[in-house]
């Protein structure tokens, strides 16, 4: 797994790329509790290359919603996160947009 940051009008950029698992999701929650802690502006969290999540990515999620609230914009969920999303009832919870630029542009 990987994460590579940047910023784009304003926004934090999370572009994860690789699996999300209970062995490797703490660097995406660190990553995401330190943006909360800065209180930057918008966190976009770009999923397109996520390739497979567990439970784990759920709860990160979920946390990072908490703490962030509507700063945070995930964009771009691969099929897998979309049924991952879709099975846990999340789509309907946490804020999905169908690319970094809407999500951006939200």
């Amino acid at each position: 797994m990987r994460i590579d940051t940047r910023q784009d009008h304003g926004a934090v950029i999370l572009a994860v790329t690789g699996p999300l698992d209970v062995d490797n999701i703490a660097p995406l929650d660190e990553a995401l509790q330190q943006v909360a802690r800065d209180g930057t502006g918008p966190v976009v969290v770009d999923l397109s290359a996520v390739e497979f999540a567990d439970s784990t990515t759920v709860n990160v999620l979920i946390q990072a919603h908490d703490a962030l609230g509507p700063a945070l914009r995930l964009a771009a969920p691969s099929a897998v996160l979309e049924r991952l999303f879709a099975l846990t009832g999340l789509d309907t919870v946490l804020p999905l947009h169908a690319s970094v630029r809407a999500a951006l542009d939200a």
